[in-house]
């Protein structure tokens, strides 16, 4: 367990799948975990079908802008967990890795995209579990 730990999330365009984990993982811990996310070749803008579906589980992620991923997250974050971003991201000694395979939502309708949404929130419940064993 790491005492305050800093969790980089990674996909291609950073405007769904990181973000949303991000989403999750900011509300889950309440402050207690660092979130960072970053694409490989960011998007313009986030999926709004991506915002919709956060915005049902009350989580609002409509203020994030994609950003390029830096290599100075990755330095700092105890844990990365991509999300088919391949070989993007840099590999430093001492981290946790981990590659979530999950479906890309672009492009799809929102009854598309609600299980993919639902299988992040699964995969960062379980992540913060991991990482906050007490709370």
């Amino acid at each position: 367990m790491i005492e305050s730990p800093t969790v980089l999330f990674v996909c291609v365009h950073n405007a769904g799948r990181s973000q949303m984990a991000a989403g999750y993982l900011r509300q889950l811990s309440g402050g207690r975990v660092r979130v960072l996310s970053g694409g490989s070749e960011p998007g313009a803008s986030l999926n709004p079908v991506a915002v919709a579906a956060m915005a049902e589980e009350g989580i609002d992620i409509s203020g994030e802008v994609p950003g390029i991923l830096q290599t100075e997250d990755v330095r700092v974050s105890d844990v990365v967990i991509t999300m088919g971003c391949g070989d993007a991201c840099p590999i430093f000694p001492g981290k946790r890795y981990e590659d979530w395979e999950l479906t890309d939502p672009a492009g799809k309708p929102i009854e598309e995209v609600r299980p993919i949404r639902d299988e992040i929130r699964g995969r960062v419940q379980a992540l913060f579990s991991e990482l906050m064993p007490t709370t």
